[in-house]
């Protein structure tokens, strides 16, 4: 296994520090060269080593290298050495992170960033917030929380009334106000 993860670690590092000198872009013949992943499942397990080599050396040319300091296209963000090192660290733990009971670690860590980024956003004591898996759902999160705001200034409660009946009117009424 130390042969293995020291074998991952220096492919991880030569992909890393090569970011500079290489095409943001894939090249085409490394994406044409992922097809050699296109094949029938082997009868028989591969050797680990065999599995790292193949996913580095044909699959590390056909990424985009958003990791380097020359990607401006998504909000992907940029890997430093210290997350890079932790996600590794993260991964051999093999926490199920969605409960304190599966993972009390991640729990306290989650609890200790909610709280800096309160005091970074200067909010006021009391005021919560949540880790969500994607922005997709950090939108939707924000949606039914607005929701929730909205109709409960208006003095309908969405869970228990769910949003049919009086929600018509309330919405109405707030976006068109009686003159």
């Amino acid at each position: 296994m130390k042969t293995l993860l020291r074998d991952a670690a220096e492919r991880a590092e030569r992909y890393l520090t090569g970011l500079g000198e290489r095409s943001v872009a894939p090249t085409e013949s490394a994406l044409a060269a992922l097809q050699r992943f296109r094949r029938p499942m082997p009868p028989h397990r591969c050797p680990a080593e065999a599995v790292l080599a193949e996913l580095d050396e044909c699959g590390s040319p056909a990424t985009l290298g958003s990791a380097g300091g020359r990607f401006f296209g998504f909000v992907i963000g940029g890997s430093l050495p210290v997350a890079l090192a932790a996600n590794w660290l993260a991964a051999a733990w093999d926490q199920n992170a969605g409960l304190v009971a599966t993972s009390p670690i991640n729990a306290a860590l989650e609890e200790v960033a909610l709280g800096w980024l309160l005091e970074v956003l200067g909010l006021p004591q009391g005021c919560a917030g949540g880790f969500v898996t994607s922005a997709t759902a950090a939108n939707f999160t924000a949606l039914a929380a607005a929701r929730h705001a909205l109709l409960s200034r208006e003095g309908w409660d969405v869970e228990a009334q769910g949003l049919f009946g009086q929600l018509d009117a309330v919405i109405t009424g707030y976006f068109f106000p009686a003159s």
